[in-house]
């Protein structure tokens, strides 16, 4: 099976009207630049008019066929089926289950995406 290539097509970033205004919605804190959806009367973006910023529609989706598969473990059982490489996320399992999860999909050469973050020693007390 062949792989495809993604479009050359450049996405826009999707951004709330009036970000550059108001510090709340972004002006200078990055994080608070989230797309959310037009309601005015006369929104020139809820319209769609020239010359204002696009909104997010289905077309501007990537192909199903790029998607990374990422899948849920739970037991050690479902680590048998999967192949070097793969991404997984461990599900809210307990931390000795979790450890041997981590471990066996180390060994397999499994990516983990939600790996939890080693804890330094906490010796200078």
């Amino acid at each position: 099976m062949e792989k495809k290539e993604p479009s050359k097509r450049k996405k826009p970033t999707f951004l709330r009207t009036d970000w550059h205004k108001k510090i709340k919605f972004g002006k200078t804190v990055k994080k608070n630049r989230k797309w959310r959806a037009a309601k005015g009367r006369h929104n020139k973006i809820r319209l769609g008019n020239k010359g204002h910023p696009k909104r997010p529609k289905i077309g501007y989706g990537q192909n199903k066929a790029l998607t990374p598969k990422i899948i849920r473990i739970e037991t050690l059982a479902q680590l048998n089926n999967l192949k070097k490489g793969q991404e997984i996320i461990l599900a809210s399992v307990g931390k000795k289950k979790k450890l041997q999860l981590i471990e066996e999909s180390n060994k397999k050469g499994l990516i983990i995406l939600n790996k939890p973050k080693e804890k330094k020693n906490e010796s200078n007390k």
